[in-house]
């Protein structure tokens, strides 16, 4: 399966301060508005978005159809088609994605540990 892009969501408590710090080891903003509470950072292929009061806990990324530039890949698994994989070898999903429509959509599944995985296609 090609998840796409990888990053992690965070669950900041001053969005600013999150930036600062990230800021420090060499991150700079690539998308987001303060005005909405979150951005996304990145530093070479490295991408952590932080998000202030949008969720509970920290979140592990994958965006199928994308690059870590959020550039559109010419191929990859749709979401729906990496959904019936795991259905198949019976991961049990949070989440569905709607497997009749096409395009965006996303679904979660959480690991063994209680991670929350979101699968997230935006193309």
């Amino acid at each position: 399966m090609k998840l796409g892009a990888f990053s992690i969501s965070l669950a900041v408590k001053d969005l600013q301060v999150s930036k600062t710090f990230y800021e420090k080891m060499g991150f700079t903003v690539f998308a987001g508005e303060m005005e909405r509470n979150y951005l996304i950072m990145k530093n070479g292929n490295s991408l952590v978005g932080l998000f202030q009061g949008m969720f509970e806990n920290n979140i592990l990324t994958f965006n199928p159809g994308w690059d870590e530039n959020a550039q559109t890949l010419e191929a990859f698994d749709d979401v729906r088609t990496i959904q019936k994989n795991l259905k198949k070898n019976g991961v049990a999903l949070t989440s569905e994605a709607d497997e009749t429509t096409t395009g965006p959509a996303s679904f979660i599944v959480m690991d063994p540990d209680g991670n929350t995985i979101l699968i997230d296609q935006h193309v």
